[in-house]
């Protein structure tokens, strides 16, 4: 694939708007987030595990901090910013509301994991400032090692919890990218990343299709990962 053209925030309105969008979805990402583990907590079943879910809560208020001082750099509102993303994002999470903390955690891997590997895509078409930033970001709001530990500890106790979690990770996949086009239908800025335009030449229909091809295979790992079937 052809190196993305370098694109800036200053002289181009449409990749400007596009970054935008990023940031806004990926602050209320993190900030959703946030709310998810601290929530998760109450369910977890010894002290250790509630304060990890809490660690990992206080980090994902940072990412959303980062971001949204990132807005204000750029002199956007992140109430504004954000505003055409809540919906959606609240609508995913309504339907993909955890019955435990089990489900909590197979939803923070699986579920934001594809997620973040939809974004770390994106960035390949972003100005090294803002790539910097968005895969910082990403890279730091992993939480395999102790969901993977947790879950496996869990099958292995009960074999049977395997088949409800497998059932569960699929559930959030198809729940996801069923949102995620719904975003990219209704803001054009923000799927222009992707196609490009006249004088931003995008990825093509070959690319856009290795794109998906890593995503799945990621999904699939991490649900052997975890012990699943994917």
């Amino acid at each position: 694939m052809d190196q993305p053209s370098i694109k800036t925030l200053d002289t181009d309105p449409e990749y400007r708007a596009a970054v935008v969008d990023l940031l806004a979805v990926l602050a209320y990402g993190a900030l959703t987030a946030f709310e998810r583990i601290a929530a998760d907590a109450v369910m977890a079943p010894t002290v250790d595990d509630k304060a990890a879910l809490a660690g990992m809560a206080t980090s994902e208020y940072r990412h959303f901090e980062t971001l949204r001082d990132r807005l204000i750099e750029l002199g956007v509102s992140p109430e504004v910013a954000i505003a055409p993303f809540r919906q959606p994002l609240e609508e995913f999470h309504a339907h993909t509301a955890p019955n435990d903390w089990l489900e909590g955690l197979v939803k923070a891997y699986v579920g934001d994991g594809i997620a973040l590997d939809f974004y770390v895509e994106i960035a390949k078409y972003l100005d090294p400032e803002t790539n910097a930033l968005v895969l910082s970001v990403c890279e730091e709001m992993g939480h395999s090692a102790f969901a993977v530990d947790r879950v496996r500890a869990a099958i292995t106790a009960d074999p049977r919890i395997g088949g409800r979690l497998a059932l569960w990770g699929r559930r959030l996949v198809g729940e996801a990218l069923s949102q995620a086009q719904r975003v990219a239908a209704e803001r054009d800025a923000l799927s222009s990343l992707l196609v490009g335009g006249v004088d931003r030449p995008g990825a093509d229909l070959a690319e856009i299709g290795r794109m998906l091809a890593r995503l799945t295979e990621n999904h699939t790992k991490r649900m052997a990962a975890l012990g699943l079937a994917a």
